[in-house]
């Protein structure tokens, strides 16, 4: 019986994870689809999983980890001050995801060395991908993720 309780709160504290409930900023609009970059894009793609994502390569990402059975958020502000979101996160060990997009626009590359130091100055656990990674998902993903000790297979 005991065991049961556990796994219920561990499965709770998972969701509120994912919710952005955990953790020191507790944002009213966690539900918005806001994020700090150039241009505001805006997200015109659907996952498996009913997440609206920016891109062809974050379908890929999203859906990978929905078929992995990965619990993840899209578009999660992290629990800082700062207000930067990320790609997704991956509240089993507590792992963020960047997909970076070959853009070689002077205000993406500054707004990509601005997220990677808030990711650094926090401490962060950070997987970065970028284009070729999307096309070796099956290849990549499980054994990055596994280095942060979250088992995808």
């Amino acid at each position: 019986m005991a065991r049961n309780d556990i796994s219920i709160e561990n499965a709770a504290s998972s969701i509120n994870d994912v919710a952005g409930l955990n953790g020191p900023s507790n944002d009213s609009n966690i539900a918005s689809i806001s994020v700090e970059f150039p241009g505001k894009l805006e997200a015109i793609h659907i996952a498996i999983d009913g997440d609206f994502v920016h891109s062809k390569a974050q379908i890929s990402i999203d859906n990978w980890l929905y078929m992995a059975e990965i619990v993840h958020a899209h578009e999660r502000k992290l629990p800082i001050e700062e207000n930067v979101y990320c790609d997704f996160y991956i509240p089993t060990g507590k792992v963020y995801i960047e997909y970076w997009g070959d853009n070689d626009d002077p205000k993406y590359l500054a707004h990509k060395q601005k997220k990677l130091a808030v990711y650094e100055k926090y401490g962060f656990k950070l997987i970065e991908l970028n284009n070729a990674d999307v096309q070796h998902l099956d290849d990549i993903l499980p054994r990055l993720l596994l280095k942060f000790g979250v088992q995808a297979y």
